[in-house]
């Protein structure tokens, strides 16, 4: 598979390692990936003259991209702008351009030339460029060198890499849970408290 080395988006890029520690599985539960040596099916025969320095057939994608493959995707391109749009059923949208939308997906990737303005509800975000607005991210927010994120910010994790930005009322799903969670009781108590003392 040929990737571009200015590709943010890369496996091989100064995340990478971290993306994958945090990856969760990205797949329906149930759904099984063989490892590609379980194949039983053998491999076509290949003339007797064939290169033995050939790259090794495709195998398994990672979890984390193994929905972008055979899902929806939308790519917003460099010089594109996508303007009050409500985007629905998308697995995955790329911005290389310009976006002003609601939208509630699985996966955004910005590129770094990318600004996305609107509300978002998502699973998994990946920053290069801008984001302004309301973004709830269930499962986990990356925030690369590049990445500018503003606005009422949600997240289930955070990686932000040195040099990324994050401003605005920015809170974890686990503390927004607690606080749902808490008594109204309780609730009144401390605010009473507060004012009192």
């Amino acid at each position: 598979m040929f990737t571009k080395p200015s590709n943010p988006f890369a496996r091989d890029s100064s995340m990478g390692a971290a993306r994958d520690a945090l990856a969760p599985a990205s797949r329906p539960t149930g759904t099984p990936v063989a490892p590609a040596a379980a194949n039983p099916s053998p491999p076509a025969a290949a003339p007797a003259n064939a290169d033995k320095d050939k790259a090794p057939p495709a195998t398994a994608k990672p979890a984390a991209d193994a929905g972008s493959a055979t899902g929806s995707r939308l790519i917003v391109g460099p010089d594109v702008k996508l303007k009050s749009a409500e985007i629905l059923d998308c697995d995955t949208l790329v911005v290389e351009g310009r976006v002003e939308a609601t939208m509630d997906s699985r996966v955004i990737r910005i590129a770094e030339e990318g600004v996305y303005s609107g509300k978002v509800s998502i699973d998994v975000a990946e920053i290069h460029g801008q984001f302004e607005g309301e973004l709830t991210v269930r499962q986990q927010l990356m925030i690369h060198a590049t990445g500018r994120v503003s606005g009422k910010i949600r997240y289930g994790k955070m990686l932000i890499e040195e040099g990324g930005r994050i401003s605005g009322e920015v809170r974890s799903l686990a503390e927004e849970e607690a606080d749902a969670a808490r008594p109204r009781g309780d609730l009144l108590a401390s605010v009473k408290a507060a004012a009192n003392g």
